[in-house]
């Protein structure tokens, strides 16, 4: 059953059941909060029958006794003070929401003896345990005989701290976060029947409530505007293609805009060259690089960054019906440059060569960069637990690696070299958009690169981390959402005024 988290801070907590969750740092000082949700002092025996000393995620699980103000005691090991970072207090969130179990009241006693816990760092334990509550489970139905395992359970929270004031100021960027990733998440699960590219449109049409204005391109508006490549891959289903165009502005009227584009294949065949059908189904997910696009704009929209910032979404669902581009076509760019088509299964890069190339020519932005779910090669590299980061700027894409290691949304920086060119060079036309297997992520960059010009730009392959990921403590989601709190931290430390 699903959980829905009501999130109070406090200096202390009515103690009349539920659940204590306290941590510990490795060594032997108590438990923040021990005093008030352990006077009887059961945790030291338990802690030393257990052998619990605190280590980095490790949980002491204590049904309470008869006369204790609590019904059971958890507590969650934070390890040594100095290892600590940022994502660690997300963690304990995620922990902490997975130990509730069935119990409707919890106080979470943050400070812990040893360790300055600020406002933000009790923020990100709610924004944890907002992570951890998402589950996708819209179209299960009620089971015959059982309750309705739809409805939602309320729980409330009361992290106690120091400081409830900042705490409760720093958790209104926290829930923003939390919004936007489970926005995402919901996106890349909802299935390909429901969200095809007009209703992915109207899905970011709903921002404007958020102050975000919204554009929407239609099929008759991108033939206009000469936009070939992503047209091709449109051509070939009954569902016509989209462009969202998502402005947010929270900075000075005259302020660069900052960019981020999408994307947003609703299902993918593969086309002419259609993919296998084992786990075909999982292509509902290849629009993750635009979900999280998405998701980013309502975060930034909701906490008010303080930063124009362009969100451009291309939506298109690639589909091999007896109007589908073949292999062998030639397609023109919104660019000018013209595409021979090797294979209609690399049709993510042709979706982003025209957004990219709208992007930098209408908004001019300080940079862009652009999210995909681009190539099962960058899976064979970095597997699930890292992005590929290409990028034309050193700044750039210093300050996106940075981000990354602070959000934990990790990634990996790969070549980009004019070497490269030659295996996507076509002799009909300007290039081709495969170049076959070798080097597979690196050549669809060596193709977007093609469209950025001069303006410094990044492209993040996310086929492996926006959808299947590995479970953890803060996501148990098919769709991980990945990329909302990598940007948005990228945003906070580096852009807003």
């Amino acid at each position: 059953m699903p959980a829905k988290f009501q999130i109070s801070f406090a200096k202390t907590a009515r103690a009349d059941g539920g659940v204590a969750i306290l941590l510990k740092l490795a060594g032997d000082q108590p438990p923040a909060g021990a005093s008030d949700a352990d006077p009887a002092g059961i945790y030291a025996k338990a802690a030393s029958v257990a052998e619990f000393s605190g280590k980095n995620s490790s949980i002491l699980d204590i049904v309470a006794p008869h006369g204790s103000p609590f019904d059971r005691i958890a507590v969650l090991g934070l390890g040594k003070p100095a290892g600590l970072v940022a994502y660690d207090w997300l963690r304990v969130g995620g922990i902490a929401a997975a130990s509730v179990k069935t119990a409707s009241k919890v106080a979470i006693y943050v400070d812990a003896p040893g360790i300055a816990v600020d406002g933000e760092k009790a923020a990100n334990v709610a924004l944890g345990m907002l992570l951890r509550a998402y589950s996708f489970d819209s179209y299960k139905t009620k089971k015959k005989g059982e309750e309705d395992d739809k409805a939602v359970k309320t729980v409330n929270v009361t992290i106690v701290t120091a400081d409830p004031a900042a705490a409760k100021a720093a958790f209104v960027a926290a829930q923003a976060v939390a919004d936007g990733v489970n926005l995402a998440r919901e996106l890349v699960n909802l299935p390909p029947n429901v969200l095809g590219p007009v209703e992915f449109a109207a899905k970011a049409k709903e921002l404007e409530k958020l102050g975000v204005e919204v554009d929407i391109l239609t099929e008759k508006e991108m033939k206009k505007l000469g936009m070939g490549a992503l047209l091709g891959v449109a051509q070939g289903s009954v569902k016509p293609p989209r462009i969202a165009v998502m402005h947010w502005k929270g900075g000075k009227s005259k302020e660069q805009p900052v960019a981020f584009v999408g994307k947003g294949v609703t299902f993918d065949t593969g086309g002419i060259s259609i993919k296998p059908g084992a786990s075909m189904e999982d292509m509902k997910g290849d629009m993750g690089g635009a979900a999280a696009v998405t998701g980013l704009m309502h975060t930034l929209a909701a906490r008010k960054a303080k930063v124009n910032a362009i969100g451009i979404i291309g939506l298109v669902e690639n589909m091999p019906d007896g109007n589908a581009q073949r292999p062998g076509d030639i397609v023109t760019s919104m660019s000018g440059q013209t595409i021979e088509i090797i294979n209609t299964d690399a049709e993510g890069r042709l979706v982003l060569c025209d957004a990219l190339w709208y992007c930098k020519e209408t908004y001019k932005p300080r940079f862009m960069i652009n999210l995909a779910t681009l190539t099962g090669a960058i899976l064979v590299a970095l597997g699930n637990l890292h992005a590929g980061l290409f990028s034309n700027n050193d700044e750039l894409a210093g300050q996106l690696l940075a981000a990354g290691e602070e959000s934990q949304e990790k990634l990996w920086r790969m070549p980009l070299s004019k070497d490269y060119d030659k295996i996507i060079d076509s002799r009909f036309a300007d290039m081709k958009n495969s170049g076959g297997r070798h080097a597979g992520s690196i050549t669809a960059a060596q193709f977007l690169a093609r469209y950025v010009g001069d303006t410094p730009w990044a492209h993040l392959d996310i086929a492996g981390t926006a959808m299947g990921s590995p479970s953890n403590e803060i996501n148990q989601s098919w769709g991980s959402g990945y990329g909302v709190r990598l940007l948005d931290q990228l945003v906070r430390t580096n852009f807003e005024a």
